[in-house]
Formats: C-alpha cells, structure tokens, sequence
C-alpha cells in the first residue's frame, strides 16, 4: 500500500513538474514576444493552459499593440516637429531634465560649427557657454528673462546668440520636464555694432582735433585782433584755414566712403585702356608742385590692352596711393607704377623707395582711421581713410588689394583687377 502511494505521489510531481516546464517555455515565449512588441500568436504554442492563460496572452498582445500605436505616434510626432524645425533659420533645441540634448535642428549645426554628434549628448559639452547653463536652469525655476543675449565660445570666435527658452511637456509621457530653447544668431549685429561704436569713436576724435585748434584761434583772433601784430594775425588765419581744409577732407572722404559701403555704389563702367590711364594720371602729378620734385615711373604690360572698369574710381585709387608715395618719401626719390597680365586678372604696384612700413602695421593700413604714425599723417594732412577708400574701390571691381615693405626699404601696394570683355 505504501509503495502504491509513494508510486501515485511520483506520478503526481513528475506530471506537475512537466506541466511547470511547458508552462515556463510558454512564459519565455510570451516574454519575447512582448519584449519585441509582437503580437503572441496562441496558435504557435500547441499546448492550451486553460482560460487564465487565455486571457493573459490577450492582455499582454491589447498591451503590445498599445505600446506600438504610442510608438508610432511618438515617431511621428517628432518627425512633423523635425520637419518643422527644419526649414527655420534660427537654432532650436529640446533638452530633458538632465541636460541631454533631444532634439536639435540644423540651423544649430550652422551657427555652431564645432557642435559635432548633438543628439543625445550632454548639453555642455556641445554648447560651451556657463551663461547658457544659467538660463537653462533660470528656464526651468520660472525665472529666465523673455529673451536674453548670450555669448558662447567658438573656435573662431565668440558666437552671439538670443536665447529663448520655455518648458514643454515630454513627448513619451515622462514626469521630467524637457524644455525647448530658440537661438537667433546676432553674432554678425553685435560685430557691426562694435564697428559702429569704433566708427562713430574715430570719427569725433578726428574731427574734434582740427575744431579744438580752429575754435582755439578764432576765440584768440576775437578777443585780441586789434592789438595782435599782423603777422601773428595772418599766421593765426593761415592755420585755420590748413584746418578748415583738413576738415573739409575728411568730410569729403566720409562721404565718399559712405557711397562705397552703400547698397548701390553706382560703378560706371567703362572699356578703357589700362596703359593711357595709368600714363594720364602720372602726367598729371608730373605737372604738380610735390610730383614735380619726384621721379614718376611707369611699366605697364602691352597684352593688358582694355579692361572693363569704372574710370573716375581706378584713377581715385592712382591718386590715394601717389599722394601717400608722395607724402612719404623724400625729393627726388623714385615713384613706379606696373601693371602685368595674369591668367584672369590684371596685376598692379604702386612703389616707392621710402621709409617703409613695420611688419606689426601691415595687416591693419587698410583699416578706417588707421595710422602708422598718427602725428606726422596728421602733419601732412592725411585723414586716415585713404587706403580704406582704396579697399573698397578695389573689392568692388572683383579685385584683392595689400601691400609689401621692408622698413627703409620703401613700400608696394598692389591691386588687382579681373579682365572682363
């Protein structure tokens, strides 16, 4: 009796634990399916379980099927936000909670060249501003300013953005809170500004210099001109009136400037002949009293033959560029003027055998109000502006301008100018 019982409980656990065995790869089954998000096809597991199991594999397949419509949704939503952030010109960016970038559009990729693998990286490392991280966090206390200008390093520069920022809810239904921010580049406003501000600083020092020495002898002559011998009296006028003419310089030089930089410059261009020009312009300066105490050379290529420019404005070049040659180097010194064909462009050098320019002024002579000795251009009546005003003449015909020197050894500045039929 008692074995026939130990043999039915035996019986019992195998078959118990056989049911277990089945009934697990069953779970493993519907594991996988459900971790794939895979519809768990009953019809696959031969083996029936009873109306428990039933009802679990439908509830882990309604399950599934949930979770991939909420997937698909997701996808889809971020992909219409994907679209519509792309086509906009300024950078814009979703981050989570823990600063880990979401979502970022490509105008961020424009304004921030060095922003390399965004997606999914920590803000910081992408965007190197400590300002930034201030208002991110300022965003998510409620506290940040509507909009706020922010700089943020570069490897070519500080990079000038408007941020704006404001919380959003998390697509995947999440507790944290992402929060969205819009960057609008203001880097080339801000450089214009600085430009403005230095223009603007420049321009009052420059024209308070000449008004300070004018009002100086005006108010001597006023007071005292009937007691003042009359040679003091004419010395007194003849230096008022070099001012004035100073003035009047600058003030032309602006103004011609102002056009240059303007939106229609108005170039007048003209077929002409580079050789007959260059040749004008020297015989012009051979009859004057300063290029008549200088030796005026020319050397120009004859294959040059007629290039497609603006007249009145090349010739503006020869005159800014003969009348530094001219200030700068001593009587009887040797002026050149050459001009040699290249493949598309022409080549030109205006050269003297003056004091030169040092190495460290070089790079800035064609900046606005640049001196490399500011008292003695002021002596000889220049405005700082020339070489400027050459620039822009010069760009404007499709051209590149710079210049060479050794100090002691005289200077060449050079220009050139595309050959166009």
């Amino acid at each position: 009796m008692l074995y026939l019982l130990t043999l039915f409980l035996s019986i019992s656990l195998g078959v118990v634990l056989f049911k277990l065995r089945q009934l697990r790869r069953g779970l493993r089954s519907l594991e996988q399916a459900l971790s794939q998000r895979q519809r768990f096809l009953k019809e696959n597991d031969s083996k029936h379980y009873g109306m428990d199991w039933d009802r679990l594999c439908d509830a882990i397949n309604a399950s599934s099927a949930e979770l991939n419509r909420l997937q698909l949704y997701r996808t889809s939503q971020l992909a219409q936000l994907e679209a519509t952030l792309g086509s906009l010109q300024e950078a814009v960016l979703i981050v989570d909670d823990r600063n880990q970038i979401l979502l970022a559009n490509h105008a961020l990729q424009s304004i921030f060249p060095d922003a390399k693998n965004i997606i999914g990286s920590r803000l910081e490392l992408v965007l190197h501003s400590r300002e930034f991280l201030d208002y991110v966090a300022s965003v998510r206390t409620g506290k940040s300013k509507s909009q706020q200008p922010i700089e943020f390093a570069g490897s070519k520069g500080s990079i000038w953005a408007e941020a704006t920022g404001t919380l959003v809810p998390p697509l995947d239904g999440q507790k944290d809170q992402w929060a969205l921010f819009v960057l609008h580049n203001i880097t080339r406003q801000r450089q214009l500004e600085a430009v403005r501000q230095d223009f603007v600083a420049n321009v009052s020092h420059e024209l308070r210099t000449p008004l300070s020495v004018i009002k100086g002898y005006i108010e001597t002559l006023v007071d005292g001109h009937r007691e003042m011998p009359i040679e003091d009296r004419e010395r007194f006028l003849a230096t008022v009136q070099r001012h004035t003419e100073r003035l009047n310089s600058l003030l032309d030089d602006l103004l011609t400037l102002s056009r240059l930089e303007s939106i229609n410059p108005g170039l007048a261009l003209e077929s002409v002949s580079l050789n007959n020009l260059i040749n004008e312009v020297l015989e012009d300066y051979r009859s004057r009293p300063a290029g008549s105490k200088h030796n005026l050379k020319s050397s120009i290529d004859p294959n040059i033959g007629s290039i497609l420019v603006d007249p009145l404005k090349i010739t503006q070049i020869f005159e800014n560029l003969l009348n530094n040659a001219l200030k700068y180097t001593p009587v009887d010194s040797e002026i050149g003027v050459s001009a040699r064909r290249h493949e598309n462009e022409v080549e030109i050098c205006v050269k003297d055998n003056g004091q030169g320019i040092p190495a460290t002024d070089l790079p800035h002579i064609f900046e606005r109000f640049y001196r490399v000795d500011k008292g003695r251009s002021r002596e000889k009546g220049g405005t700082g502006l020339g070489l400027s005003i050459v620039k822009h003449i010069v760009q404007l015909h499709g051209g590149r301008v710079w210049a060479e020197s050794e100090p002691g050894q005289g200077s060449a500045f050079y220009f050139t100018l595309p050959l166009k039929t």
